[in-house]
């Protein structure tokens, strides 16, 4: 039985709240403890193009934030936690065979059970969170929840950076039970609520958002943000991989690149939220992402990367919970998993893009001795993104920023 966030009592409320969180660690550690090994294993120890690396984890990026629009939909009609445990459950298969994987079809098969295993417990997890959050405290539990992704990034990588001396498989059993842990924590501990007002049918709850033409504008030029993000997991790696030759720098890179985030989560969100709404956040956080790409592009030295995953680490600690936050205020609240899920779509293709090119780059590059040129794509997407950004608020700073019109129109 599905139950009304409203009739939860204050301590059912903040368990769930405690629970989205815990289960949100759980899984981002799991999910840094192998992806940004991939890379390093397949493309540097076993010799395989980095452009197919690439096309694997942007079909795992792709498919998942696809079918996330149908997973959204799902929730608002049958609720999220069925599904959230159905994908955690999934999601742990998928890193046990991408850790055994021998042949490239294997590989982007466990890309392919890791992406619907994501697109089932994504948009749910995220619209219950809206769901049991205070409306007037949203972007605080978004930095909250930014917080505890970086810790958890940070300890990724570094149980991952340990796993791979031994063998690339025990990466894969070590990811596949941080999942199994968040699927009993799942289990025991997280309500079974209602994240729409009405229980909509999956076709009429994907109506509502795909009709609502500034949340379809908004979600269109997000797409430039993930195409930056997605970077951390495919270029950045290889990347520093190649200045330092060393496979522990892979680690020791997500773990700096975490620990900034941790330090500027606060005080960043807190100064941004003084003076700026959330959209001219987000424009502020993909113009620092893109000064970092563009640093890269300009100097190729190990200091110089670090520098220029500063601004990439300020820029996403401003924009990604603005983003979320931005996302459930323009939500119709009878169809909030479904915009959760349409929202997904800037991920996916921009995700998806930025993983294709992102591999397809650094070969190119390699081949050609044109070792910037990668990141002056990378840093000029975003730049372009944030100025359409720019001009989407300025088109409706004129009225209150509120959610979408029940209509959907």
């Amino acid at each position: 039985m599905q139950l009304s966030a409203t009739v939860l009592d204050e301590t059912a409320r903040r368990r769930g709240l405690y629970t989205v969180m815990a289960v949100t660690f759980l899984m981002n550690a799991g999910f840094f403890l192998i992806i940004p090994l991939v890379s390093v294993h397949y493309v540097d120890r076993l010799g395989w193009a980095a452009a197919f690396i690439g096309l694997v984890l942007a079909v795992r990026q792709f498919t998942q934030q696809g079918l996330t629009v149908f997973g959204g939909a799902l929730a608002d009609r049958f609720g999220p936690r069925r599904l959230i445990l159905t994908g955690i459950m999934i999601r742990t298969v998928s890193f046990v065979v991408m850790g055994y994987a021998a042949q490239p079809w294997v590989l982007l098969l466990s890309g392919f059970l890791a992406a619907v295993g994501g697109a089932l417990f994504d948009a749910p997890q995220r619209a219950t969170l809206a769901t049991l959050a205070p409306a007037d405290k949203l972007n605080e539990f978004y930095g909250r929840l930014g917080i505890l992704q970086n810790v958890a990034r940070t300890v990724g990588p570094l149980i991952g950076a340990f796993l791979i001396r031994y063998e690339f498989q025990i990466v894969g059993l070590g990811s596949a039970a941080f999942f199994l842990g968040s699927f009993f924590v799942t289990l025991l501990f997280l309500p079974a609520v209602c994240v729409s007002s009405t229980s909509q049918s999956v076709r009429a709850g994907l109506k509502l958002a795909s009709h609502d033409v500034p949340f379809v504008v908004f979600t269109t030029l997000m797409m430039g943000f993930w195409f930056m993000w997605v970077q951390l997991s495919i270029a950045m790696p290889l990347q520093i991989r190649h200045l330092t030759g060393l496979d522990s720098s892979v680690g020791i890179m997500f773990t700096v690149s975490a620990v900034l985030a941790i330090a500027l989560q606060v005080p960043a969100l807190r100064l941004a939220e003084r003076y700026l709404r959330p959209t001219p956040t987000i424009i502020a956080g993909m113009i620092a992402m893109a000064l970092g790409m563009g640093l890269i592009a300009l100097t190729q030295s190990v200091p110089a990367f670090y520098a220029a995953l500063l601004f990439f680490s300020l820029g996403t600690v401003l924009a990604t919970p603005s983003t979320q936050t931005v996302t459930a205020e323009m939500a119709d609240p009878r169809a909030r998993g479904a915009y959760f899920g349409v929202g997904s779509l800037a991920m996916a293709v921009g995700g998806g893009l930025g993983h294709i090119l992102g591999g397809t780059l650094v070969d190119l590059a390699a081949q050609r001795h044109t070792p910037g040129l990668p990141w002056f794509i990378f840093a000029g997407v975003g730049l372009l993104s944030a100025a359409g950004l720019w001009v989407f608020n300025w088109s409706r700073q004129s009225r209150p920023f509120s959610p979408a019109p029940i209509s959907g129109d």
